[in-house]
């Protein structure tokens, strides 16, 4: 029963983290403070993220800060009313030392 969970989570790291958020204030905080912005699973936890951040960039972590990001209500026209898909984002606080290259080619 252990192993098919450590199986299970193993595989689950690659889940966790779908996509690293860039924008001109996520690149500001990644060179001044060694913050790595993602956008994570909305069923993630900070201790899932933290194992899966140390799993696949082999880094330590010091710390997650995570944040909701809620839907926006948009409109085509004026007809067609939607909304943008909300996310979960985590600012992860990588050990001092350490850093991540994520535009490795």
């Amino acid at each position: 029963m252990a192993n098919e969970k450590q199986v299970r989570r193993a595989t689950k790291h690659f889940d966790v983290i779908i996509r690293p958020i860039i924008t001109e204030k996520t690149m500001a905080l990644m060179q001044a403070q060694n913050k790595v912005t993602v956008e994570v699973l909305k069923t993630a936890t900070k201790e899932e993220i933290k194992d899966a951040f140390e799993a696949v960039f082999e880094v330590k972590v010091d710390n997650v800060n995570v944040i909701n990001v809620r839907r926006d209500v948009t409109r085509r026209g004026t007809r067609y009313p939607g909304h943008t898909r909300g996310y979960k984002k985590a600012i992860v606080t990588v050990a001092e030392g350490e850093a991540i290259d994520l535009f490795k080619e």
